[in-house]
Order: C-alpha cells, then sequence, then structure tokens
C-alpha cells in the first residue's frame, strides 16, 4: 500500500523525494516497532516499506474528482491516502475512526458542487481482437469460395426453411458471401466498427452476444418475410455491433449537456450511419434493421462502470472466443449433418 502522498499529482508520477515536507501534507502513520528497534540499535532499515493499520475507501473517481475531494479532507484535517487501482479509477483512503467524518464532509461538498460526469475523448488506436472474430466469415467463406464444399445450399438463410425449424441457418448465413467484393466490404466495416468498441471494453467479451443478436435478426427477418426469400453475409452482424457501440457511447454521455438531444447524439449518429450502409441494391435492408436493432440490447450488457474505466484482457475473454466460435461449429455441424 503507498504513502501518504499529495493529491496533486497522482501515485505513478512521484517518486519518494517528490512527497511536500511543507504545505499541503497529510498525517503520517508510525512504522513498525521492528523499524523503529533498529534505528534506535544503530542499524539502519533495509528499505522495509512500513505496515499500515486497516483502511477504507471512501471515494472514487477520476483524478480531477478525486484532487477535490482530497483537498475537502485536508481542510478538514482528514488524513487520507490516494490509490489508482488497476480498474482505472482513483480512490481515497481514510482510517476507520475518520470514515464517519470523511464522508460527511464529501456529502456536504458534493451537495454544493455537483460532480459532472466526464467523457473524455479516447486516442485512436488499432486492436488485433476485431481480426479474431472476422476470423470465422473469412475461413468459411474462402472455402465456399473454393468449391471443395457446397456450402451455400445447407447454410444460406432460407425463410421457408427457416420458419420449418431449421434455425442454424441463421448463424451459418452470417459466415457465407456471395463474391468477393461482398467479402470484403463485410470485413473492412467490420473491423473499423469493432475496433471502436474495443476502445470501452474488450470485443471478445460481447462477440458470443452479438452473434446470438444477428442470428435472432435472421430468425425476424424470416417471421417477417414468411417466403422463399434468402439472405447470406456477415453485415448482420457488423450491423448488431453497429447498434451496440451506440448503445454504449450512449450511455457514456454526461447527463448534463448543452441541450437533452446531445445524449441522444451517438444514437443518431449511428442509425444514419445504418441507413448510409445498409441501402443499395440486392442489399438485405431487413436484415440490417433488424440487426441494428438487436445489437441496441447487446450494449446494454456490461455494467457502465466497466465501460468507464476499461476493462483489461482476461481468461473470461478468451472462454467467450471460444463460445463465438462454437455457435457457429455447432451450427455448420447440425447443417451439414
Amino acid at each position: 500500500m503507498p504513502r501518504f502522498m499529495s493529491p496533486l499529482r497522482p501515485r505513478y508520477m512521484r517518486s519518494p523525494s517528490d512527497i511536500p515536507k511543507e504545505g499541503l501534507q497529510v498525517q503520517s502513520i508510525t512504522p513498525t516497532p521492528n523499524a523503529s528497534e533498529n534505528s534506535s540499535n544503530g542499524q539502519e532499515p533495509e528499505n522495509q516499506e512500513p505496515e499500515y493499520p486497516e483502511i477504507v475507501c471512501v471515494s472514487e473517481g477520476t483524478f480531477r474528482q478525486i484532487r477535490d475531494d482530497s483537498l475537502v479532507l485536508l481542510s478538514q484535517g482528514i488524513s487520507h491516502r490516494l490509490l489508482r487501482s488497476i480498474e482505472g479509477p482513483f480512490l481515497i483512503f481514510v482510517l476507520p475512526e475518520h470514515e464517519v467524518r470523511a464522508r460527511e464532509q464529501l456529502e456536504l461538498y458534493r451537495k454544493e458542487n455537483p460532480p459532472k460526469e466526464e467523457n473524455p475523448p479516447i486516442p485512436l488506436s488499432f486492436s488485433l481482437q476485431p481480426l479474431w472474430v472476422l476470423l470465422a466469415p473469412l475461413i468459411v467463406t474462402l472455402i465456399d469460395f473454393t468449391d471443395a464444399m457446397n456450402l451455400h445450399t445447407p447454410g444460406i438463410s432460407d425463410a421457408a426453411k427457416v420458419l420449418k425449424g431449421e434455425w442454424w441457418r441463421s448463424l451459418t448465413a452470417q459466415t457465407l458471401h456471395g463474391d468477393v467484393r461482398h467479402l470484403a466490404s463485410n470485413l473492412i466495416c467490420g473491423y473499423i466498427v469493432m475496433n471502436m468498441i474495443t476502445f470501452r471494453i474488450p470485443l471478445l467479451r460481447l462477440a458470443p452476444f452479438i452473434a446470438i443478436a444477428s442470428a435472432i435478426a435472421n430468425l425476424c427477418v424470416s417471421l417477417t418475410v414468411q417466403t422463399s426469400f434468402r439472405s447470406l453475409g456477415f453485415s448482420t452482424f457488423v450491423f448488431a455491433a453497429i447498434g451496440c457501440l451506440s448503445v454504449i457511447e450512449f450511455r457514456l454521455m454526461p447527463k448534463e449537456t448543452h441541450g437533452l438531444l446531445r445524449r441522444f447524439a451517438p444514437l443518431c449518429g449511428a442509425a444514419s450511419l445504418a441507413v448510409f450502409l445498409g441501402l443499395g441494391e440486392n442489399a438485405d435492408i431487413l436484415g440490417h434493421a433488424y440487426g441494428f436493432i438487436a445489437g441496441l440490447f447487446c450494449g446494454f450488457i456490461p455494467s457502465k462502470k466497466a465501460l468507464r474505466w476499461g476493462t483489461p484482457l482476461s481468461t473470461a475473454d478468451g472462454v467467450g472466443l471460444l463460445i463465438y466460435y462454437a455457435l457457429y461449429v455447432i451450427a455448420w455441424k447440425i447443417a451439414l449433418a
């Protein structure tokens, strides 16, 4: 656990020599008895980290919010400690005997100065996670293009056959494409959209849910048309990802903005993009529309805290990728049986 520090700079930017001796300070805690005895015996402690008593967290937020809370506690003479968790937010810890008073002072301050939610811009970066997702339709489509196997007949989404119980076609059809141009457009658009999702949360964690949402969208198309309507392509998944991304950004928009409509900018922008990309010759307009709507629900799956602070990759993401591939493997196994 780190030592007490000034609230003006985060922990990872400070060294022990940076800790101020005057001005803004907090109370220190007595080191362990062993260190005191060594000092009295003339022996220098071997860089031993002092042991601290139990502490409790009284505040969590961005560095700017925690800095203000820290100044409030300092003004009241309440000793505290700053820490940044591995998930991103900054934390303030106090001794148990100071908890009640610290919370009272912070509550009084927030009543007079309500905190504003922040949604800072994220720098552009490129992730490999969308490539793992796009690998499934790419492999199946390339196998289909080689004519080594006839995948169109058992895998294409045929509304009449889907209504007769062949539900797996709603999944297998996502991995098939009409030509190279069709495949390339879905891969490029899919990477751009899914790469933006990785700014907020690991994509592999949401991939199975988006795939299921896309399958539901294809089922809704069959229920709506109820004729010999046939469709294929990964575009339904792409539009579901667009809907998911729009809800994620909508949830992160600050409540206090310049006009209520400002909060709905992500949804309006995503809907406009969906209309722009979803119209065209031979386009499955219903599949795109249902995919976008189904993807909206996927945006509510991750917690807002995980979206705001970001979540590092973990074992759960590997499990999500395995489930994602398992959905298509099971569907194709049934289709080719």
